[in-house]
């Protein structure tokens, strides 16, 4: 269960907003509540399968939330969990053996 808090999540969804846009190619912003949705919904995700991490100190999990995200915008998530399996588990792992340095 995602300990954060809604406001968390509000700050973590506009930390990595920018980001997240400028590798979809998005440039601008009539669509950037809706993005905030699927990046919320993509980290409440992710952080349920795998367990929490920090966005900033932790690259392949948010990787792995961008990609979740991608396939969100796109209307393709349910080929999302077939296509990164062996992601979501190896970063579970990573995570219970506190390897969190994105190596």
């Amino acid at each position: 269960m995602m300990s954060d808090t809604p406001e968390k999540i509000d700050e973590t969804t506009d930390a990595i907003l920018s980001d997240f846009k400028a590798r979809m190619k998005i440039f601008h912003s009539s669509e950037d509540d809706y993005l905030k949705s699927i990046l919320e919904a993509s980290t409440a995700e992710i952080f349920e399968l795998c367990g929490e991490f920090g966005l900033s100190t932790y690259p392949r999990g948010k990787e792995l939330i961008f990609e979740r995200s991608r396939y969100a915008y796109n209307d393709q998530l349910e080929f999302f969990y077939p296509n990164f399996q062996e992601s979501i588990l190896n970063i579970s792992f990573d995570l219970m053996e506190g390897d969190t340095d994105g190596n």
